[in-house]
């Protein structure tokens, strides 16, 4: 397998409804928003930090879903290939991401210097529920794992009409355990 960076279409999602502020971080002892079923610290946290580089195209594909949680721009941009990077990444247009699920990979693991990861995620976007569902490339240079590009598949679409808004005393979503208003929403 080769992998060749597309120059094809990209979809952003736009988007105002905001959870999480621009480069908040994950409390440590939270469920990582990746949707391991790992706490953020021994999962995407040290990632995100700085203090380890992922070891796999599947690894670096949840830190960056956490990235886009947290909106850490600077994660992002960190993680992708420099020949598809954008210049910067607006994070007010950074859809409320809400679940993560990996359908397969393919290639990527600490062996191997290109992959694949295929996954389904959630997110609100305009009081609208979104599903994306892509296929990612993935490409390892110099030890370290870094995002190509994707290709959306076809079944991509809006899942619900309208969304339920988070009330202040509702828990938050991000794991912490502290209420909206407390946590995510102040």
């Amino acid at each position: 397998m080769s992998i060749t960076p597309s120059l094809g279409k990209k979809t952003i999602f736009q988007g105002t409804h905001k959870l999480m502020k621009s480069n908040q971080s994950v409390p440590d002892t939270a469920s990582c928003p990746c949707h391991s079923g790992r706490p953020y610290i021994l999962c995407c946290g040290p990632l995100l930090a700085g203090d380890l580089v992922a070891l796999t195209a599947e690894a670096l594909m949840r830190s960056r879903y956490t990235a886009y949680v947290s909106r850490d721009i600077a994660y992002l941009l960190r993680s992708w290939h420099p020949t598809t990077r954008p210049d910067q990444i607006n994070p007010d247009v950074i859809p409320e991401w809400q679940g993560l699920l990996i359908v397969r990979t393919e290639q990527g693991a600490e062996t191997d210097n290109e992959g694949i990861v295929e996954f389904q995620a959630t997110a609100v976007s305009l009081n609208k529920a979104w599903q994306l569902h892509e296929v990612r490339r993935f490409l390892k240079e110099d030890g370290q794992w870094l995002y190509v590009d994707g290709d959306i598949k076809d079944d991509s679409s809006v899942v619900d009409k309208k969304v339920p808004k988070i009330g202040r005393n509702d828990p938050c979503h991000c794991g912490s355990g502290k209420k909206y208003k407390k946590c995510c929403g102040c």
